[in-house]
């Protein structure tokens, strides 16, 4: 597992291979999400953002994570209960996620539907793709088992 320097190292560079500027905002954006394990939505990185940097917008703040996410720097989930959320990459390989929608624990695992050969309607050419199962993980269902029932 990678350091949180290393994490901020590597979304910069790549910042910088798309063109982008790297400055002290997007500095402090590469550094929350290295320093965060789990997901932020876009109003969570605001609000980290806001403190150093009152005048930010979250409009600002969405269109930087939408774009990190175009960049590979990010993934985009989303949660049913907690709409769009964004991590650091998990993977530099083509891989889907098993979420589970209570503690939003995210496992990869590597099947992709779209290795199975389909006809599509047309002559539809596919960029790319998302493949999401929600479920609930083993961990929360050991404790749905172990709570009590009311009587």
């Amino acid at each position: 597992m990678k350091d949180s320097h290393s994490k901020v190292r590597e979304m910069l560079d790549t910042m910088a291979r798309n063109g982008w500027r790297v400055t002290e905002q997007r500095r402090m954006l590469a550094q929350i999400f290295a320093d965060h394990e789990g997901y932020l939505s876009p109003k969570d990185v605001y609000d980290q953002m806001s403190i150093r940097y009152p005048s930010v917008s979250l409009d600002t703040v969405y269109r930087n994570l939408r774009m990190l996410s175009e960049m590979g720097v990010l993934e985009h989930f989303y949660f049913m209960d907690g709409g769009l959320k964004f991590r650091d990459n998990c993977s530099a390989h083509h891989h889907h996620h098993l979420i589970c929608v209570n503690c939003e624990k995210t496992l990869p695992f590597d099947y992709c539907p779209m290795d199975h050969r389909f006809d599509l309607p047309g002559n539809y050419k596919v960029l790319r793709h998302r493949f999401e199962v929600y479920g609930i993980c083993e961990e929360c269902q050991m404790l749905q088992n172990e709570e009590p029932i009311d009587e």
